[in-house]
């Protein structure tokens, strides 16, 4: 590879232009027209030519070669470059040549998560004017398509459009990553290009490569997805004896009387008709959230059952757990997703066939949805039974923790998100990352490592260590707590922010002010975006702010038996809003069930806690899933989810 510090003359312009384009080199990653490229760092461009051709690119008066090996794949570095633009890239091979137009030199950033930043501008609170943006010629947004592989992919199946911002593509884009990037082009300066990749409901180790999930002791998971992607059915069965041990270690039941049985003794009743079980009238499925069983009877000829048969259920809202004869033949979390499943011969027999749904409803509506006329049992003589009635319900018992989910599950999988919307970003480089995801994660211990793998993982590939990362801190959601307990969100929440504050390169945004107890995707994304900027601005662009703003420093008992809490980032001074006391502190001991409220008061950067006569070994604030909070400073800027440790 030789690097060309020149520009093409225009006979070498003519020339590329009489080439057939059809025949040009394609680029892999993000870079087509309207993209932006990270300033400030080497431009590392990959793709596809005919093999053994010499590649020549140019841009910004800048050229550099590289030869396609054998198999037709090439990578060519450009040095940094400053911020400026728009050029034109050319790509220029005797095979063919292409140009892409309107290309920027900035800074770009990734957001990625779950639904809270999926969640677009049109569906968060549209009637600001900053959601309603003139066109910004210089702030460029792409969104990558929702996709999963078992493998990571070198390249998008279909590239991705960068779009300038403007009335036209804001309102689909995410709301969270828009607020945050329109925040930053007011101060920074420079274009900037945002590159959204998110799903609703996907856990953070869907988002994990395969050394990231190995380093944060996933490794199991990870080698599971990769016997999926050798066999597919041995992979299955693997995950059904997972499923199945896990059952059995919270529940008790003993091998051979599990629910999944064809003789399980269990209080079944007809199921009403197949749409989510809140809509059955039943009082007790009105608002549930769990899992309840469903099975249903299949005579079969000897004819029918002696070959291989197809079994479809439709879709199952949110996950499914599937039985034929009480043996495991898959399971997905896709609510969308119709569930069909292949059934080797050898599982079904002549007479009585027993199918055995588990159904987990973790959010909101659940259950077999079918359409019921589309629930059928196909054999390998090209019959089928319709299965879309005779069903009956048990709701199960309730187990602590999530449910295990396959390995290659879409977005509660490990890896798969990150094979199929990270990978393909190749080396695309970045400013900064900003992260809004934990709701999927709230009952799985070990947040912190999952988190810290990532971060350090995507800013191998996509930066340098000191590449900014934004983590939003979960906002409030569910039933208000009128007494100190454990809270799968404050545990996330903690998590966040422990990981963020041992990184000197990340901050929190803090967002349990503008969240909604009833609503898990609140519409306040506005002000999500500009605390994500705040990060922003102190990580990428050395602004000297608290990132986060106030942060707890230490707790220390003071020899009345108050304790002291004091704070970092704080601007001007703490002030609990509408009353004389801040509420949401809670006293604790060593153990669960040892947390108090307690009798709090700001004073400058500092909290007192008035003492109970009780052992404190720790502090937490805001410990609950939808915690009522009061506390703010000046800028103001709340304080978020913390537990810590009470010296002396």
């Amino acid at each position: 590879m030789r690097i060309v510090i020149t520009g093409l003359g225009l006979g070498a312009l003519a020339a590329i232009a009489a080439i057939p384009a059809l025949a040009a080199p394609r680029l892999d990653g993000v870079v087509s027209d309207h993209a932006v490229i990270q300033r400030g760092q080497p431009v590392t461009l990959a793709g596809e030519a005919a093999a053994g051709e010499t590649v020549m690119i140019t841009l910004a008066g800048r050229s550099v070669s590289a030869k396609a090996d054998r198999d037709g794949r090439f990578t060519a570095s450009l040095p940094a470059l400053p911020a400026g633009g728009p050029y034109d890239l050319t790509i220029a091979a005797p095979s063919g040549a292409a140009v892409l137009h309107d290309i920027l030199v900035g800074d770009v950033f990734l957001c990625s998560g779950q639904s809270n930043m999926e969640l677009q501008v049109s569906q968060a609170q549209d009637l600001i004017p900053d959601a309603h943006p003139v066109p910004d010629d210089k702030l460029r947004l792409l969104t990558v398509a929702k996709v999963s592989a078992a493998s990571p992919v070198a390249r998008f199946a279909e590239q991705p459009r960068w779009a300038v911002a403007g009335p036209d593509t804001v309102p689909s884009f995410s709301a969270a990553c828009f607020y945050m990037v329109q925040a930053l082009r007011r101060t920074a300066g420079v274009p900037i290009g945002a590159i959204h990749s998110s799903w609703g409901g996907s856990r953070i180790s869907a988002w994990m490569s395969n050394p990231a999930l190995r380093q944060s002791g996933m490794g199991d998971a990870a080698d599971l997805l990769a016997l999926y992607a050798r066999d597919p059915a041995a992979a299955n069965r693997k995950a059904s004896t997972i499923w199945e041990g896990w059952w059995r270690a919270g529940s008790g039941d003993a091998v051979g009387r599990e629910p999944w049985q064809p003789d399980a003794a269990l209080d079944w009743r007809p199921v009403p008709a197949m749409t989510n079980f809140e809509t059955w009238g039943v009082p007790e499925l009105a608002d549930y959230n769990g899992m309840i069983w469903y099975q249903r009877e299949v005579q079969l000829t000897a004819e029918q059952a002696k070959g291989a048969a197809t079994l479809v259920l439709g879709t199952v809202d949110d996950a499914d757990r599937t039985w034929v004869n009480g043996v495991g033949i898959g399971g997905s979390s896709l609510a969308s997703q119709p569930r069909v499943y292949a059934l080797p011969a050898g599982t079904l027999k002549a007479g009585r066939n027993v199918i055995t749904v588990n159904d987990d409803d973790v959010y909101a509506y659940g259950g077999m949805t079918g359409p019921a006329d589309t629930m059928r049992l196909s054999f390998a003589d090209g019959s089928s039974v319709p299965i879309g009635t005779g069903w009956r319900y048990a709701i199960a018992k309730r187990l602590a923790g999530a449910a295990p989910r396959v390995s290659w599950d879409d977005i509660n999988g490990a890896g798969t998100l990150y094979n199929a919307m990270i990978a393909p970003l190749g080396q695309t480089r970045l400013a900064g990352i900003a992260w809004y995801q934990g709701e999927s994660d709230t009952a799985i211990p070990g947040y912190d490592k999952r988190l810290t793998a990532l971060i350090a993982d995507w800013r191998r590939r996509f930066g340098t260590p000191g590449t900014g990362f934004g983590v939003v801190q979960l906002a409030n959601y569910g039933s208000p707590q009128i007494a100190p307990g454990e809270s799968g969100w404050g545990d996330v929440r903690d998590a966040q922010r422990r990981v963020a504050a041992a990184d000197p390169h990340a901050g929190i945004a803090v967002a349990l002010d503008t969240g909604d107890p009833l609503d898990i995707h609140p519409g306040e994304k506005h002000e999500v975006g500009q605390r994500l900027a705040r990060v922003m601005r102190a990580a990428v662009y050395g602004e000297q702010i608290a990132p986060s703003g106030p942060a707890i420093g230490d707790a220390h008992a003071n020899t009345d038996g108050s304790i002291t809490l004091r704070f970092t980032g704080v601007t001007g001074a703490l002030h609990a809003r509408g009353s004389n006391q801040a509420i949401g502190f809670e006293l604790c001991g060593t153990g669960p069930g040892t947390c108090r409220y307690a009798n709090a008061r700001a004073a400058g950067s500092t909290v007192m806690l008035a003492g109970d006569g009780q052992p404190v070994t720790r502090v937490r604030y805001a410990w609950a899933d939808a915690p009522a909070t009061n506390l703010a400073d000046e800028a103001p800027l709340p304080i978020g989810t913390f537990e810590v440790a009470v010296t002396r």
